[in-house]
């Protein structure tokens, strides 16, 4: 005699997650999603800079919004332009690669597809190459690439400090200049300049939270960066007229300020060794937080 079977209460039995269902039952919702359960004040600046589109179709470089209006997307953001959004071909191979159950992501081995990629590339390259190097993240892309380069070329390395590039986009200007990056959790990488041909810094370049860098401003400061946008409304409650923001085009960095920058160090002998030549952060990225777990464990 079998046991009993106990079927389980209707109410428990969930329906399979159907994605493709779900995102068009919630199209348009996206703003009122992030306000209310994830960044408000991300939304808040874009809305400002009128990049609140809600898009639901993408084909290459192509962007289709929730409107059915059709967009050019410029911003070449995730390396997805490479190929464009949704190529017929590498849809195919992702789906012929979750059909073969492969065992992706062990810990303790030599992956197969990484010594496959590296060879195809090798055969690529226009010059003969011994080794291919793979990165886990965008920090340890750009150290990598920096030291090949000193390594190729002989050159000497410089380094400056991102916040100072942003803030010579307000040269000459008639007050101190803030430079702020959003850093997330509720925290920003924020520093002072008095800019003329190039930034002075007043104060050391931090990570912190908003209200504890405002809190040191005391006369009328010019706030820029992406950063600045996305707090000015705390920063226009907290400072009231002493907070100024120049004109919109201002807030990101260019790459003419970062040359001056670099030249102000070569001129100061400011060279920095292959040994030292490493990206300083002010707060270790979320790989380097991981890669120390590891390595801790």
């Amino acid at each position: 005699m079998s046991p009993p079977t106990h079927a389980a209460p209707a109410s428990a039995v969930r329906p399979p997650l159907n994605i493709a269902e779900l995102a068009k039952q919630h199209a348009g919702e996206n703003y009122e999603l992030h306000a209310e359960h994830i960044n408000p004040a991300n939304v808040r600046t874009l809305k400002t800079i009128g990049f609140d589109r809600c898009y639901t179709r993408a084909e290459g470089p192509y962007l289709w919004d929730v409107k059915g209006e059709k967009y050019l997307d410029l911003l070449s953001g995730y390396g997805v332009f490479g190929l464009g959004r949704n190529h017929p071909e590498v849809r195919r191979v992702l789906k012929e690669f979750l059909d073969a159950d492969y065992p992706s992501l062990v810990k303790m081995e030599a992956p197969l597809l990484s010594g496959l990629l590296a060879a195809e590339l090798k055969k690529r390259m226009p010059n003969q190459l011994d080794m291919v190097f793979f990165t886990n993240s965008g920090a340890e892309g750009v150290e990598t690439a920096i030291k090949y380069a000193k390594c190729a070329t002989g050159k000497p390395a410089l380094g400056f400090s991102s916040l100072a590039m942003l803030a010579l986009n307000l040269p000459f200007a008639c007050a101190p200049v803030a430079p702020m990056f959003d850093a997330r959790k509720n925290e920003v990488y924020a520093g002072l300049y008095r800019c003329g041909a190039l930034a002075e810094p007043l104060r050391a370049d931090a990570v912190l939270a908003p209200e504890q860098f405002l809190a040191g401003i005391d006369s009328p400061t010019l706030f820029i960066g992406e950063g600045a946008l996305r707090y000015r409304d705390l920063i226009r409650k907290t400072l009231g007229e002493l907070a100024l923001f120049p004109a919109w085009h201002t807030h990101l960095p260019r790459a003419g300020a970062g040359a001056a920058l670099a030249l102000q160090a070569a001129l100061e002998g400011r060279f920095i060794p292959l040994a030292l030549l490493n990206p300083s952060y002010l707060r270790a990225s979320e790989a380097e937080i991981a890669k120390r777990r590891r390595e801790a464990a």
